[in-house]
């Protein structure tokens, strides 16, 4: 399971066997959420994760968008 960063206890990862579209999972506290990140930034499922939480995982995505295609790139091809 790839670890593309961790801030503020939300962690942003892949798993080893992903397809396309390019997304991200994030865990914050017992929930957890996929963004699809190809183009634009994207909640595409979401489970145990507040509004709030939700929101400030979406942020940091957006601000780390690069560095996740770079990663998914490096990891997955």
């Amino acid at each position: 399971m790839p670890k593309v960063f961790e801030k503020d206890g939300y962690r942003f990862f892949f798993y080893s066997n992903e397809h396309r579209p390019i997304h991200v999972h994030v865990r914050h506290g017992d929930g957890e959420a996929v963004f699809d990140v190809e183009e634009s930034v994207t909640l595409r499922e979401s489970q145990g994760m507040k509004v709030s939480e939700l929101s400030k995982a979406q942020q940091l995505a957006e601000e780390n968008q690069p560095l996740i295609l770079e990663k998914w790139h490096e990891h997955l091809g």
